[in-house]
């Protein structure tokens, strides 16, 4: 093996061997784990799918203690799950550069298993976006995705860069091969809220909508080229579609000025600050168009 190689291979393991400092292996079965990054002393970060449940969660730390944690909450639409344990009171991560990845750029996920200790997989960024939302509507600034083998252990694991500084947390969730690097901006603003509120508000319509093709002739009396919307299947009674007048068999144009071509673009109005504000909705009812105003509310606590 030359030279160059061995001095990589043992920069990659000693940049592996100081982030496994900060990552715990997370179990709450007899058997399997993933993994988890202690984000803030006592906080730790994980990925929110792979938490199979809210209690009796324990955690395997660096130095091979077993102690127990408490679910703070949780967020499906970024993946991210946060618990709190005082004994996790590791050395938070270095933190890297997000702007500074491009594709081609050296990646390592770093998890742990409860029985043998830290594992590492190594792979390179394939993408990098300024933004991107997911399917679940969150928006993923900047978007990162891996080429990277990751094994179920791993996930929830910290992914460092070259230089060894963690810029983010390990999903598969958002891609269909290889893995996502949830970026730390995420995790800030989630972990944040979690923590004070236990969960994460979430704008709320009162519909159940489906995507639908729009007729040209309709298009032309709307003048836009977008060839679908969104036709409402449901209401939910007393809701805040069901006080704008909304009805069944509506077909949702736009919110907020905003086009709707698919049900990603309703969760894009709903994501933010968007709880309590008045919008303007566009609607067709019987091939005429109509405009009506919706007040955004707040979804219920566990509902969809």
């Amino acid at each position: 093996m030359s030279k160059e190689l061995i001095e990589l291979s043992n920069a990659l393991a000693q940049a592996a061997d100081r982030a496994a400092a900060s990552v715990v292996a997370i179990h709450t079965e007899r058997r399997g784990s993933s993994s988890g990054v202690v984000w803030r002393r006592g906080v730790i970060v994980t990925s929110e799918h792979a938490l199979r449940r809210d209690e009796e969660i324990q955690l395997t730390l660096p130095n091979g203690r077993i102690v127990s944690a408490t679910l703070a909450g949780r967020d499906p639409s970024t993946d991210i799950a946060v618990l709190k344990c005082a004994e996790a009171d590791n050395a938070v991560p270095e933190f890297g550069d997000v702007a500074a990845l491009k594709p081609g750029s050296l990646a390592l996920v770093v998890g742990r298993t409860r029985a043998s200790g830290p594992v590492a997989a190594l792979g390179v960024v394939s993408l990098v976006a300024p933004d991107r939302r997911a399917w679940t509507g969150a928006s993923l600034a900047p978007y990162i995705r891996l080429d990277v083998g990751l094994q179920p252990t791993a996930i929830g694991g910290a992914v460092i860069d070259s230089h060894g500084a963690a810029v983010g947390l390990a999903t598969p969730r958002f891609a269909r091969v290889g893995a996502i690097a949830v970026p730390a901006s995420a995790i800030n603003k989630t972990t944040d809220t979690l923590l004070k509120k236990g969960r994460i508000p979430r704008g709320y319509l009162g519909v159940g909508l489906q995507p639908v093709s729009l007729p040209a002739v309709l298009r032309e009396t709307l003048q836009r080229n977008e060839q679908t919307a969104a036709i409402v299947l449901e209401v939910h009674p007393g809701g805040p579609a069901d006080n704008a007048g909304i009805v069944i068999g509506d077909i949702l144009v736009s919110i907020g000025g905003h086009p709707i071509t698919r049900l990603e673009d309703v969760q894009a109005v709903l994501a933010g600050d968007a709880i309590g504000k008045s919008l303007s909705l566009q609607i067709v009812r019987g091939g005429s168009v109509q405009e009506r105003t919706i007040v955004v509310g707040e979804r219920p606590h566990g509902g969809e």
